[in-house]
Formats: structure tokens, C-alpha cells, sequence
């Protein structure tokens, strides 16, 4: 089993900056895929920014210029820079991760943390 958890999030002002942090334990081989994303009540989640294991990285057009994703792979660790927030920053952010649990690297699954909150206030 592979569990991750999340930290960082709370309340902050509009422009203001926070960083979110996501650690990732149990049974990894190796990690390809990690990821946030976030989801409002009533909508789908959706994708924030995600990076590979060879440092490749995505973010959706909001959040360019302002959220920065790293990872540390010896750590097996996500983090995400928010800077510049705004209000309809406010959602559950969750990270994801998608988990080798074993040398077959073709057999990989899909892990979620528990989310935690952001709230941008105007």
C-alpha cells in the first residue's frame, strides 16, 4: 500500500503566496507521474501541474507564470509553489502519484492524498 500526505494549505489574501507539500510512503519501487490538482464542489478535479520522474513538467494555463511544481525523487516528495493567489485559487488541492510498486513497471497505480484546503480571500 502507498499513502500520501499532504500539508500546507490554510487560508491567505489574494496575491499572497503558499507552498503545498506532498510525501509519498509504503511499498514504492518508483514513482512516474506526480501531480496536483484540485476540484470545487460540484465540478470534476482538475489537473494544477504535474512533473515526471525525469523532471518534464505540465501546468494548466491558470496557474502558468504563478505555481511552480518540483519533486524530489530520493524523498519521494511533490511540492507546489502557489505565488500571486487569487480568489478562484480557493479549491481542495490533491496530490496524486503514480506508483511502482514492484520492478514489473508496467503494473502502476494510482495513489491520492487526502486533499487539503486553500482559500484565497479578496
Amino acid at each position: 500500500q502507498v499513502q500520501l500526505v499532504e500539508s500546507g494549505g490554510g487560508l491567505v489574501q489574494a496575491g499572497g503566496s503558499l507552498r503545498l507539500s506532498c510525501a509519498a510512503s509504503g511499498t514504492i519501487f518508483s514513482i512516474n507521474t506526480m501531480a496536483w490538482y484540485r476540484q470545487d464542489p460540484g465540478k470534476q478535479r482538475a489537473l494544477v501541474a504535474s512533473i515526471r520522474s525525469d523532471g518534464t513538467t505540465n501546468a494548466a494555463e491558470s496557474v502558468k507564470g504563478r505555481f511552480t511544481i518540483s519533486r524530489d525523487n530520493a524523498k519521494n516528495t511533490v511540492a507546489l509553489e502557489m505565488n500571486s493567489l487569487k480568489p478562484e485559487d480557493t479549491s481542495v488541492y490533491y496530490c496524486y502519484a503514480e506508483v511502482a510498486t514492484s520492478s514489473r513497471l508496467d503494473l502502476r497505480y494510482a495513489y491520492w492524498g487526502q486533499g487539503t484546503q486553500v482559500t484565497v480571500s479578496s
